[in-house]
């Protein structure tokens, strides 16, 4: 336990939600509410795992985690997409991008996110 994430969401409620959640299931938590903020922390914050929504104001999750697997000491860092999408188009796109895992938003239990976070970092 007490990985480090980054929670990239634009969405005030389901920040505060995540970050309740993690933070009482041990891990460290760094927010972002858009591609911008993310890669600005990423510059000094390094995460075990990043929760990335794909649907986001200034720059959105597609171009983020482009931007994230393009660089070195980020590549290797998994990325679960969390998305209100959900399309199997979006879904193959995140995927050859580079992403680890895809997370529709409405079907999510906070319960199953920690443990696909515990599986995922334990896994890489």
């Amino acid at each position: 336990m007490g990985y480090q994430v980054l929670v990239v969401e634009d969405d005030n409620f389901l920040r505060t939600v995540y970050a309740t959640k993690l933070t009482k299931a041990g891990f460290t938590i760094e927010i972002a509410t858009d591609g911008i903020e993310a890669l600005e922390l990423l510059k000094t914050f390094i995460p075990d795992i990043i929760l990335l929504d794909l649907i986001m104001p200034r720059k959105d999750g597609f171009s983020t985690l482009e931007d994230i697997k393009k660089q070195e000491n980020l590549r290797n860092i998994p990325v679960i997409i969390t998305s209100n999408l959900g399309q199997q188009e979006e879904i193959d796109r995140v995927m050859a991008m580079g992403a680890t895992d895809f997370i529709t938003k409405s079907n999510l239990s906070l319960n199953d996110l920690i443990d696909k976070i515990n599986e995922t970092v334990a896994s890489k």
